[in-house]
């Protein structure tokens, strides 16, 4: 079963990671499996970004899960705009709403949730969840793993 990759611009050559999480161009590619319900799950355990009023770096655990419908999210795509945070300034919750809402707005999925553990500033870790839509009862969704902080290792 191919799949058809014929639009995409940056996979299989060197691409620049994009300086800002809006010139960042997420790619999608046709679900190879209609009618097939299932989970995919990233796992991005060294996301950075930048604290929008200091300029420090902030550090998280994001955990992006969804469940396909026509489309799914070409992987490096999904890393250069990942990527693409590590010099733009916003909160933990500007940050992990965006990363959603662009996956959703990109996809379609039936599902999608994304899990941002954000690893302390000031002693206080803040993690942020938001879903697509409410979870579907039907499907085996695992537990995205990440312990409540306690050194998160």
């Amino acid at each position: 079963m191919s799949t058809d990759t014929s639009g995409l611009t940056q996979l299989g050559q060197s691409t620049d990671l994009p300086q800002t999480p809006d010139e960042a161009v997420l790619e999608r590619v046709p679900q190879p499996r209609k009618g097939e319900r299932y989970l995919v799950r990233f796992t991005a355990p060294e996301f950075t970004s930048l604290c929008p009023l200091t300029g420090q770096p902030d550090f998280a655990h994001i955990m992006i899960d969804y469940v396909p419908r026509d489309w799914l999210v070409e992987s490096k795509s999904l890393k250069l705009f990942l990527g693409a945070f590590r010099n733009h300034g916003a909160f933990h919750e500007d940050c992990s709403v965006m990363i959603g809402q662009r996956l959703r707005d990109l996809l379609e999925p039936e599902w999608l949730r994304i899990g941002a553990y954000w690893y302390p500033r000031g002693g206080i870790p803040i993690d942020v969840f938001w879903q697509s839509a409410p979870k579907p009862g039907d499907m085996w969704i695992p537990d995205q793993g990440v312990p409540p902080y306690r050194g998160r290792g």
